[in-house]
């Protein structure tokens, strides 16, 4: 699917929802063929990106739904309500729902396991959940964070590795051992962490920051060292999304920018990476 339909695509889906329903997230399929749209008023939308037709609306949320994560047809939602929905687009939405309650506050991240058998939780409670298919509790609680769990990201490197970033009262990027429940290693960025995403190509992880620096850093791991700074948004980098080739990414800001980075270019040799849209680094 080319970027001018997706454009098309996701402003047809703004103009049905404008004056009506504001839009809290947006999540792909897997295979590219669903979009998933979270709403202001808890409802979840499920639309064929390729007729570009909304085929169903999910209730169950009482409030914004701010979390939407594809584990192959099966979608979870996160939501201010507390609560996470877990449902099979295939099957009658109360015939395939599980309520996964654990969270004291409005769940603000979620991301399955790169192996599809762990769903990780993040919560502005400042904890980090655990959840497997078939279990309604979490079988893991991390409760080291001091600020809201937004950032997310497990490694698809290391079986069982899991990164969490912590809001502005934190700013710190934890590691974890799923298999065995061990925290493993910190480190303070210095500002907060938005979002979180691994490499597929190298042991390397990106990272997204708000006040005061908003940047973007590219770690290397296990040894935490720095590899990359990228500067140029002027508010918060909220949104990191990854290319299908694992090489680009592009960033969304407060500042109403988006920018496309070459950070995992497999012939990538320096340790400053440059914007691969240096003369148009503003998309509205």
């Amino acid at each position: 699917m080319d970027q001018d339909y997706e454009r098309r695509l996701l402003r047809q889906i703004v103009i049905q929802n404008e004056n009506t329903m504001p839009l809290t997230s947006v999540g792909w399929s897997e295979r590219g063929n669903l979009v998933a749209v979270g709403t202001h008023k808890g409802f979840v939308q499920i639309w064929d990106a390729a007729a570009g037709k909304k085929l169903s609306m999910l209730e169950g949320h009482t409030a914004r739904v701010g979390a939407l994560a594809w584990n192959a047809d099966q979608l979870s939602s996160g939501s201010r309500d507390r609560m996470i929905l877990q449902r099979d687009i295939r099957t009658p939405p109360l015939q395939s729902e599980r309520r996964l309650q654990g969270h004291r506050q409005e769940v603000c991240g979620l991301k399955w396991s790169t192996d599809h058998q762990l769903l990780a939780s993040g919560g502005n409670d400042n904890k980090l959940l655990v959840w497997n298919h078939s279990s309604l509790s979490p079988v893991q609680q991390y409760t080291e964070h001091l600020a809201a769990v937004k950032a997310i990201a497990w490694s698809p490197h290391q079986h069982g590795l899991l990164a969490s970033g912590g809001g502005t009262a934190d700013r710190c990027i934890r590691f974890w051992n799923t298999l065995t429940g061990q925290p493993l290693q910190c480190i303070d960025t210095g500002s907060q962490v938005c979002n979180l995403a691994w490499s597929k190509h190298a042991n390397e992880l990106v990272s997204t920051h708000g006040y005061s620096q908003n940047q973007i850093l590219v770690w290397k791991y296990p040894s935490l060292t720095q590899v990359a700074k990228l500067t140029g948004h002027s508010y918060r980098v909220l949104y990191l999304a990854m290319s299908p080739d694992g090489e680009a990414i592009v960033t969304g800001a407060g500042d109403e920018t988006l920018r496309f980075w070459n950070v995992f270019s497999k012939t990538r040799s320096t340790k400053e990476s440059v914007s691969v849209l240096n003369l148009f680094t503003r998309i509205r």
